[in-house]
């Protein structure tokens, strides 16, 4: 119930695939100047540490990490890759940038498939399912594990369902989506169940940001407040369903704070993959947690950036935020941070906040502790910049 991500489509998939701080990677935002962007080849993705221990890789859906030679799906670890280089919404732009589909092979320079338009958008997440499953087959006929990634491109703008879940639901183009995202979902279940490998298969479900503000395609993020984009829980906080059978307990709910990064780290534990020592990892492995061997995930908080600036930091039941931010009006730095006590005040409500600073100002403190060795690491292991080209050879580490 505490599952968190980055505040962007592009940090949040950097962060889900190498256990990093996309402040870490340079993939905090995506440079619209023409620069490569997403992620350097020196960084070490889950497929690579997979296809190291003798995994298929496959990689179906919405990528979003680089859409240039050398930055493919199929450039950093995986061994196939079908669908987007980047989001959904080129569809639109159809007369400006056409978007386009994609797949290719690893040693293969990936290759378009067909134009992006908005009937291929709806259709693409029936074809990502059908794509995962096939790879599926093929590895378990092969008698090999795999690592299927299928980050389906809904509920995304435009959300528009496919023309099968059309008026399937009477509730309009959004409640189809969901229904249709619930099908491609149980599509893949029962490919496992069906292959019979259930029992040896980590099932994970989770999203990449929270709803956005774009009429009519407006999502809805329950009892927070904020779209994506933003600081507040409405963008970072998402769901997670992990299933594991005779190893993760059936029915175990848990408000414990778990980030994205937790991912990467998590799933090379659960394979016997080591992760990389040469440079800092911000993932813990929540093996021990999820399988019920322990209640508490082991991470108390974790830094919120929003391109190059900390907007905010989440630490226990307590939030920090050091930007205004309103959808409506450009964000403001603070003077004086704000605090609020989620328990308390999950809307994050600005007159809520300077109230809960006033009589909290011990959180500021304590939050500052706990950024301290984050804070350290940046400067011990400088960041990559922004559009850095591949190839990248980091800094020795600073004294």
């Amino acid at each position: 119930m505490n599952f968190n991500v980055e505040p962007a489509c592009t940090p949040s998939r950097s962060a889900l695939l190498t256990g990093r701080h996309p402040i870490r990677s340079g993939t905090y935002n995506v440079p619209r100047d023409g620069r490569p962007y997403g992620l350097v080849q020196w960084e070490v993705t889950t497929a690579e540490l997979l296809a190291g221990r003798g995994y298929a890789t496959g990689a179906f859906g919405k990528w979003h990490l680089g859409d240039s030679p050398g930055r493919y799906p199929t450039d950093q670890g995986f061994d196939e890759w079908y669908g987007l280089p980047n989001s959904a919404d080129e569809c639109l732009w159809v007369d400006a940038k056409p978007g386009r589909v994609m797949e290719g092979r690893r040693g293969q320079e990936p290759r378009p498939v067909r134009k992006l338009d908005l009937d291929a958008r709806r259709e693409i997440d029936l074809e990502l399912t059908a794509r995962a499953i096939d790879f599926m087959k093929r590895a378990v006929t092969a008698g090999k594990p795999f690592f299927a990634y299928v980050p389906l491109t809904q509920p995304h703008y435009p959300t528009v369902p496919a023309n099968r879940f059309t008026g399937k639901t009477g509730n309009g183009d959004w409640a189809d989506v969901l229904a249709q995202t619930d099908w491609c979902v149980g599509q893949l279940l029962d490919a496992v169940d069906e292959l019979k490998v259930v029992d040896d298969t980590v099932f994970i479900f989770a999203s990449d940001n929270g709803p956005e503000d774009v009429s009519p395609w407006r999502g809805w993020a329950g009892p927070w407040s904020g779209s994506y984009v933003t600081a507040m829980e409405g963008s970072i906080r998402v769901p997670f369903i992990a299933r594991w059978p005779g190893k993760i307990p059936a029915g175990r709910v848990s408000n414990e704070v778990v980030h994205a990064v937790d991912v990467f780290t998590t799933l090379a534990g659960a394979a016997g993959a080591e992760v990389p020592v040469d440079r800092p990892i911000d993932g813990l492995d929540l093996t021990p947690f999820l399988l019920g061997r322990q209640d508490r995930s082991g991470r108390d908080g974790f830094p919120i950036y929003r391109g190059e600036d900390l907007y905010a930091v989440k630490w226990r039941n307590w939030k920090v935020h050091y930007w205004k931010e309103r959808m409506d009006s450009v964000p403001e730095r603070l003077d004086i941070p704000r605090t609020f006590n989620l328990h308390v005040s999950p809307q994050e409500r600005a007159d809520e906040g300077l109230n809960t600073t006033m009589q909290n100002r011990w959180v500021l403190a304590a939050v500052q502790r706990h950024l301290a060795p984050f804070r350290e690491s940046l400067r011990k292991f400088p960041p990559i910049p922004m559009g850095t080209p591949d190839p990248y050879v980091p800094p020795e580490p600073t004294k």
